[in-house]
């Protein structure tokens, strides 16, 4: 779906934003909107379920603020359609993210501990990192717990 044909002539990155929640956008317009200057799109396109495995990578792949980049994080690895290979990407994002000073990727280490694609060893080896805290190491060992 060419995403010009869905948008109007005179365009705010308002109209942006709604093509994406638009039932007509497929795949690659989900895609071609991962790409869009505006994060709060992008973070809307990391959001929808239709958005694939590819697209989330695009996402994980480009600029965010500090606080913006933890909240992608999250989405993708709370997402539907993130598999081992865009989770593992996720993972290892969290891990140069906890090595840096003042990053609090908390909430996206608690999502990953609860995927079953990746194995618990590969979430816990994120408990040595020195930007890690107790109650972090905590809520990941509850969703550990709570794996079938």
């Amino acid at each position: 779906m060419d995403i010009d044909a869905l948008l109007p002539r005179a365009r705010t990155p308002r109209d942006y934003l709604d093509l994406v929640a638009d039932p007509r956008i497929d795949r690659n317009g989900l895609h071609a909107l991962a790409r869009s200057p505006w994060s709060f799109v992008r973070l809307a396109v990391a959001k929808d379920i239709r958005a694939s495995g590819a697209t989330l990578t695009e996402l994980i792949e480009g600029e965010f603020s500090q606080w913006d980049r933890n909240h992608l994080l999250r989405l993708v690895a709370q997402h539907p359609q993130a598999d081992r290979g865009v989770l593992l990407k996720v993972l290892q994002e969290t891990e140069v993210l906890l090595r840096k000073a003042d990053t609090r990727p908390y909430a996206v280490a608690i999502a990953l501990a609860g995927r079953q694609e990746l194995e618990p060893h590969e979430v816990r080896r994120l408990y040595g990192l020195p930007g890690t805290s107790r109650r972090m190491r905590r809520g990941v060992q509850r969703a550990l717990a709570r794996r079938p």
